[in-house]
């Protein structure tokens, strides 16, 4: 997809990180209420614009790969339902994810007070439409080649979503490593930015960094989300090209 085809981006503000430290020091609904202009449009409004824009890439990628800026499809809340919560009520984060639906493998961009991490969330769990796992020990060579192809090796951490957050590599390899993503369930492969790179993050030009990400990503997706990987990996390389 070229530039000029990507409907208008800003980029996410600094004060996307402002409005997110301040809500972490003064988490409230009255701290919430008296800012919420600015979440509205250092936010909400940058985000959509960002899904928006990256929409007809999506679209490109896998048409079922939801793309619609909306709460609870691809922007989560930072409102928490504190009929089931407890604590403070809202998340100091904003998650911007885009798979087929809740709790699927997907592609993500994740923003806290810290910076953003963006890549890949793998459920590796048995769950229907859900073909990781099976397909991990059925295509291992094929996926190790994916890992080669398309140059993923030691370009993203590997972290196993519990509780909390367990870092197993900073920089992942298949080749050595990859028996790791056979005992996890939730599986992350991400890329960080940390504020200092605000300059990248609020540039339009964020956005082909993403594009180009998750187009690397996408050969390791077909074996997340369907049970005939390689016919769905075929058609993304006769349609987007074979990695050099």
């Amino acid at each position: 997809m070229k530039t000029s085809e990507i409907k208008h981006f800003a980029g996410f503000p600094p004060q996307l990180f402002s409005f997110l430290e301040g809500l972490e020091k003064n988490n409230s609904k009255i701290y919430f209420d008296k800012h919420r202009d600015e979440y509205e449009k250092f936010v909400v409004a940058p985000a959509k614009d960002f899904i928006t824009a990256l929409a007809p890439f999506l679209e490109q990628l896998n048409p079922s790969i939801r793309r619609e800026p909306k709460f609870n499809q691809t922007i989560m809340k930072l409102s928490k339902d504190m009929r089931f919560s407890k604590g403070v009520p809202y998340k100091t984060f904003l998650l911007i994810h885009f798979g087929r639906f809740k709790l699927d493998s997907e592609f993500y961009l994740y923003f806290d007070k810290t910076g953003v991490q963006y890549g890949m969330f793998l459920n590796n769990s048995k769950e229907e439409n859900l073909f990781f796992k099976k397909n991990l020990m059925i295509y291992e060579k094929e996926i190790a080649k994916v890992f080669s192809s398309y140059k993923l090796n030691n370009q993203f951490s590997l972290t196993e979503m519990k509780k909390e957050m367990v870092l197993l590599r900073k920089k992942f390899d298949f080749s050595k490593d990859g028996k790791l993503l056979l005992q996890m369930k939730y599986i992350l492969l991400e890329k960080a930015m940390l504020p200092k790179e605000k300059k990248i993050i609020s540039s339009p030009n964020f956005i082909n960094d993403i594009i180009k990400t998750f187009s690397r990503l996408y050969p390791l997706y077909c074996f997340a989300i369907s049970e005939q990987p390689l016919k769905l990996l075929a058609k993304f390389e006769e349609q987007m090209g074979i990695a050099d």
